[in-house]
């Protein structure tokens, strides 16, 4: 046993605070910290532009443990071992759930001056908020903005050699809630990434993870797939930092986190990174058809009320004109020129209605090829996020008496799977009790 742990990580330990003694000692450190926009950067270490890095790109539900994932690869970046009765925290694990539940904004850990401790490379580790939160759902739709602004933004990411979907062992792998979170996760990405997307299974006993890939598969997630045509995945336990009193207990536990951080950063060694223009165009697609939803919607609204205008004043007409069959012409005369005004606002508000219907008519159609576009170049072409707006614009093409576009989205909701209709459950279910 090592009677001075921070000894061999003095340069760390005299930069971290230590905020449990042990055993392990526990150090939280001070990462660099810099704000773009909604993009955090915390960085340790100097970057090496001669040496390689690996980025990580990390998705899952609020809970899942991508904090706790994120401070297993610090240390076993750094080269801690179980013997060492040490622990290092980037992230702050006692606040992981109050931070998870709320915070929106992106977080990029890099990982800087320890390559060829354990890795032959540095790492940044991107952490997305959380989807699925237990009080609201309303901020999952804010995470394609985030994600957008991050791939978009001089100082974001542009590249990803591994997109970790966190996923715990223990889920149901018949919850919608479950459902909901992979579906809204793989909603995010373009088609090229599908060979990057590796499922990171955490609160892992050892054993084969049944229900976690059985949500993978019931969900269709498209991912990296083995030699047998299983989904590529990798067990963590995560808990190296608890009290290690319990030493044989801990000590198997953290034996399948080190198996698994020794296969997942293996894949890591071997993938080719991936460019993030498709993912772009897919969460510009999605952000422009939700806003093309909503604009459409309001133009309906406003239709409407002008169709009302447009009865009351011709009832008022109406009535003036059976007014004149029984008064006199003088009096005729002296009305005149107010049904003047009238048939001169009616013809104002009918004008209004059909500039109305025209440009209802063109978000229609930009909502169409929105859906199109997403089919053609989406992950997950299917999603909820997608499947949400079919039935709608099936009803309004067939107002518009368009039967080819109607044929081509009923085709589309016809391919829906049951992992999305689970998720589009979650959504509405959710959705409701918001308003409540």
């Amino acid at each position: 046993i090592n009677t001075n742990p921070s000894s061999k990580y003095k340069d760390i330990t005299s930069n971290s605070d230590l905020i449990h003694s042990g055993p392990p000692a526990v150090y939280q450190l001070k990462p660099k910290k810099e704000k773009f926009g909604t993009l955090t950067r915390m960085t340790v270490g100097e970057k090496n532009l001669n040496k390689t890095n690996k980025t990580i790109l990390l998705v899952g539900e609020t809970g899942a443990g991508k904090s706790t994932l994120i401070n297993a690869l610090f240390n076993y970046s750094i080269g801690v071992r179980w013997e060492d009765e040490v622990w290092f925290q980037i992230v702050k694990e006692e606040k992981k759930q109050q931070a998870e539940s709320q915070t929106l904004d992106v977080i990029v850990y890099e990982i800087f001056g320890f390559e060829d401790k354990t890795l032959p490379y540095s790492l940044t580790i991107i952490d997305t908020p959380g989807y699925g939160n237990t009080k609201t759902i309303e901020h999952d739709g804010i995470i394609s903005q985030r994600s957008l602004e991050m791939f978009q933004s001089e100082d974001g990411v542009h590249e990803v050699h591994a997109v970790g979907l966190v996923m715990k062992a223990t889920d149901n792998r018949l919850s919608d809630r479950l459902m909901y979170v992979l579906n809204s996760a793989m909603s995010l990405f373009g088609k090229d990434l599908e060979k990057n997307i590796v499922a990171l299974i955490t609160h892992s006993d050892g054993k084969r993870p049944r229900n976690a890939l059985e949500a993978l598969e019931t969900g269709k997630t498209k991912c990296a797939k083995n030699e047998e045509n299983q989904v590529v995945h990798f067990l963590f336990n995560n808990c190296q930092y608890e009290n290690q009193t319990e030493v044989g207990d801990l000590k198997v536990v953290n034996e399948i986190s080190e198996r698994g951080m020794l296969k997942f950063t293996a894949f890591l060694k071997e993938s080719k990174p991936q460019r993030l223009e498709k993912t772009v165009h897919v969460l510009n697609e999605r952000i422009r058809l939700t806003a093309c939803i909503q604009n459409l919607q309001e133009k309906i609204k406003l239709t409407e009320l002008k169709e009302t205008e447009i009865r009351q004043i011709q009832e008022k007409l109406m009535r003036k004109v059976q007014k004149t069959n029984e008064e006199m012409k003088e009096k005729y005369e002296k009305n005149k020129s107010e049904s003047e005004k009238k048939l001169s606002l009616l013809e104002n508000v009918e004008n209004e209605m059909k500039q109305l219907t025209a440009e209802k008519s063109q978000l229609l159609d930009e909502s169409y090829q929105h859906v199109v576009r997403l089919e053609q170049i989406a992950l997950k072409a299917d999603s909820a996020s997608t499947v949400v707006h079919l039935d709608f614009l099936i009803e309004k093409m067939k107002e518009r008496g368009d039967t080819e576009k109607v044929q081509k989205l009923e085709e589309m909701r016809s391919r829906v799977d049951d992992g999305t209709k689970a998720a589009l459950r979650y959504k509405h279910d959710n959705e409701t009790v918001s308003l409540l």
